[in-house]
């Protein structure tokens, strides 16, 4: 991370792809020549991405598309890196993929996540990615709401909140209800448990 701090001028994808180490830690992402490092979220998000990667996967290959967790999105000189990204193509072991390939994007929230470093649903729309999807963790349940892209700005098209069916037509053809995506221990009622 010396290049972090050896760097005097904006930094663009590119640099950031070239001269930042890859990491299993936090989000190192790149907006208006800015380095922006996020922590990584807490076990429970953690989960969450992995089931919901698991099931958004196996839907979107039905429909020729291919789901990936925390990849390197590239919109111009800006580096993001989605919770969950959905591609026209595979990525074919490519280190980042240009924002055009994406279909959805999608973010989880969680209780820590009390400010973002920048408005991440704001620039997904700037760079017209035609859906995004938002898992919210923050009040303790699970909420999923998925937006498409209308004149501009996303619209919500479906949501499902835990103990009812998430069901989504579009981009592909997915349902579940969202509490299968936390781990058994976090699903149960704590007013229930012995």
């Amino acid at each position: 991370m010396d290049a972090l701090t050896r760097r005097n001028a904006p930094w663009t994808a590119s640099l950031a792809l070239d001269l930042l180490p890859d990491t299993n830690g936090p989000r190192i992402e790149v907006l208006r020549g800015a380095v922006v490092v996020s922590p990584d979220g807490d076990y429970r998000q953690r989960a969450v991405q992995r089931e919901l990667t698991h099931r958004v996967a196996q839907a979107a290959r039905r429909c020729g598309l291919w789901a990936y967790r925390s990849v390197n999105i590239v919109a111009g000189h800006d580096l993001f890196i989605p919770h969950l990204a959905v591609l026209r193509r595979p990525g074919r072991g490519e280190l980042a993929v240009p924002v055009t390939e994406a279909v959805l994007l999608a973010e989880i929230t969680s209780p820590r996540m009390t400010v973002e470093p920048f408005d991440r649903v704001a620039e997904y729309r700037a760079s017209a990615v035609p859906f995004h999807l938002h898992v919210d963790l923050r009040d303790g349940g699970v909420d999923v709401v998925l937006s498409k892209l209308s004149d501009g700005a996303y619209e919500p098209t479906v949501s499902a909140a835990a103990g009812t069916t998430f069901v989504m037509r579009e981009p592909f053809a997915l349902s579940f209800d969202p509490a299968d995506l936390l781990d058994d221990e976090d699903a149960q009622d704590p007013d229930t448990e012995g």
